[in-house]
Formats: structure tokens, C-alpha cells, sequence
């Protein structure tokens, strides 16, 4: 398993929060789970969606501030705003 280590603490990154939901998610389909299990089970799956959805958004914050950074440098366009077809330099 790969971890995100901070001072010691170990912390699944995304794929692996997401392999492990998807075990808990088996375990929870079967008929024969444990039922002191189920709660802890339950646990830590939210605690995993958590992890993820805390993931997803940073990535959504850098992917965010990439694309700004890209639409700072200004491309060709025509006077409507579009993208000039007839500049060349949109193909290479």
C-alpha cells in the first residue's frame, strides 16, 4: 500500500482509500458479515469518502489555478473573441 507520510502519520492516498471503500463495500454486501464489524466498517468508510472528497477538492484548487494561469497568457482571437481559425498559430 502507498501512503502519504506526514511526521509519522500514515495516510492512504487517494487509490488506495478507493481500494479500500471498495473492500468495505464487498464486505458489506455479503450475507454473512459480523455485525460488531458493521460499525466499524461503516466508520471507516466515511472517514475514507472524507479522505477522498478532501482530495478532490485540492486537485480541483490546482487544476483551478493552472487553467487561470493558462488563460492569463492571452491567445489570437478575432474581434468577436473566438479563436481566430485563421491563425496558424493555434495549430502548432
Amino acid at each position: 500500500m502507498t501512503d502519504t507520510e506526514t511526521d509519522g502519520d500514515t495516510t492512504p492516498g487517494y487509490a488506495d482509500a478507493l481500494a479500500e471503500l471498495d473492500g468495505i463495500l464487498s464486505d458489506l454486501e455479503a450475507d454473512d458479515i459480523d455485525i460488531d464489524v458493521l460499525a466499524t466498517k461503516v466508520e471507516r468508510a466515511a472517514e475514507l469518502i472524507q479522505l477522498c472528497q478532501n482530495r478532490i477538492a485540492t486537485a480541483r484548487v490546482q487544476v483551478e489555478k493552472v487553467v487561470s494561469e493558462l488563460g492569463a497568457v492571452e491567445s489570437p482571437t478575432d474581434p468577436d473573441g473566438d479563436p481566430d481559425p485563421d491563425d496558424e498559430t493555434l495549430f502548432e
